[in-house]
């Protein structure tokens, strides 16, 4: 076991020869090949309905950690397929972003098809026992829950990323059907609050896809990818962007305003030094080469990291004002 890979995987994609990879053991193997250092996305949106759901007075540990579990290993099969399927059409060559940024592992020569396709195959057979055990908890709401996670982990690469729907997806995914979602199969209850309440962390989550898409506008273009920053503009993807990363901190002060939140939750503002700095990035087209400031290992990525570096501060942040508003009404403190 290299315990440490792991730890790394967890927190980066890493950049491995042939030579490593072979020595890896086989958890190391599928944390890389599955790029678990981003499913941290996930963990937060799985921590978000848990929060809502105690914060309710129905949280079941039990049932969340399936939910987490759950999400987790349907995170992972995608990201498994979305390489298969982007190699067998194609796209991810030696010299396009996907082997750039860290290994996939069909380009690279590190997994067969049939190999790869059987991790998918473990990940996603795990994925659908987890989901399968609370849809048998909780009935058919969980079955329209358990078919539109199935149909976007199959079908997201191809063909909604191709189609300019790949973004409207992420919305959908880490919103209404993580969070929403999350929250029901733990409590139970559907609560149209907790899908709007949601919604920031959700497009925040959008807005490092958005900024993924922006880095390979040319080179989707050039293959015919219709990702939306392709059918919409590169500029006007860009503006985009800056507008769903305002938004998130609009609707937890409309949600603070409301009494949705107590004021605890603003905490998120503490995050307002990253969108100033992915405001300073995403003003501009992307650079031609890596600026100096830019982390080695990063580049050719540019606005993603600026994306996932805001995001993940502002979740952390709204995780951490959801359990402070959690104990404030349990103290029963702003008169609640």
């Amino acid at each position: 076991m290299n315990i440490a890979m792991w730890g790394k995987a967890l927190r980066t994609i890493p950049r491995i020869t042939k030579d490593e990879w072979n020595a890896l053991d086989i958890i190391s193997k599928f944390l890389i090949a599955s790029r678990s250092g981003v499913l941290i996305i996930t963990f937060i949106s799985a921590g978000l309905a848990g929060l809502f759901a105690y914060r309710a007075g129905h949280f079941d540990l039990g049932l969340w950690l399936l939910l987490t579990f759950g999400l987790l290993f349907a995170h992972a099969t995608n990201n498994l397929l979305n390489d298969a399927t982007d190699f067998v059409k194609g796209v991810d060559t030696d010299n396009y972003y996907r082997a750039q940024y860290g290994p996939q592992t069909l380009t690279h020569g590190f997994l067969t098809m049939p190999q790869l396709l059987t991790y998918a195959g473990v990940s996603g057979l795990l994925a659908l026992l987890f989901g399968g055990y609370l849809v048998y908890l909780r009935g058919p709401v969980a079955w329209v829950l358990l078919g539109a996670g199935v149909f976007f982990v199959l079908f997201y690469t191809w063909p909604l990323k191709y189609i300019g729907l790949g973004e409207i997806a992420v919305v959908i995914v880490w919103g209404p059907l993580m969070i929403g979602g999350g929250y029901y199969v733990i409590t139970g209850q559907w609560d149209w609050n907790v899908v709007i309440a949601g919604l920031p962390y959700a497009l925040g989550a959008t807005s490092i896809i958005f900024g993924k898409h922006i880095d390979k506008y040319d080179k989707d273009k050039a293959k015919g990818i219709h990702t939306l920053p392709v059918v919409i503009g590169e500029k006007a993807a860009r503006w985009t962007v800056l507008g769903m990363m305002a938004a998130q901190y609009i609707i937890v002060a409309y949600l603070v305003l409301t009494g949705f939140f107590t004021p605890v939750v603003l905490a998120v503002f503490l995050a307002l030094n990253f969108l100033r700095d992915s405001y300073k990035a995403y003003r501009h087209p992307k650079p031609a080469e890596a600026p100096a400031n830019l982390p080695p290992g990063v580049w050719p990525l540019f606005f993603v990291g600026y994306s996932f570096v805001h995001n993940r501060r502002f979740g952390l942040l709204f995780l951490l004002g959801l359990i402070g508003d959690v104990v404030l009404r349990s103290l029963r403190l702003f008169g609640l």
